[in-house]
């Protein structure tokens, strides 16, 4: 039984490393596609380019479809001058 594991597990391994392999090059190769050359303009990335266009939120208006006028809830990530929050020492 040890000795039928011990042949089989290297097959194992190595049919596994190349379909990961395999599998790690589509990806890439989809990811590289996906990307525009430079002066190429054709395709979804062209018609998917919002570039200049304004962008308005479905919750920023109210039943008439008209900007709400209500005062929004907003938050700040970063310091504005503002003193940060203490900083917690790790526990031992």
């Amino acid at each position: 039984m040890n000795a039928l594991i011990s042949q089989i597990f290297p097959i194992l391994y190595g049919a596994c490393f190349l379909a990961l392999l395999w599998q790690a090059f589509r990806v890439m190769g989809r990811g590289f596609q996906a990307v525009p050359r430079p002066g190429e303009r054709t395709g979804r990335a062209a018609s998917n380019d919002r570039t200049g266009q304004l962008t308005v939120h479905p919750e920023l208006l109210d039943a008439d479809g008209q900007l709400t006028q209500e005062d929004l809830l907003t938050v700040r990530f970063g310091s504005n001058g503002e003193s940060p929050a203490p900083r917690v020492p790790p526990a031992e």
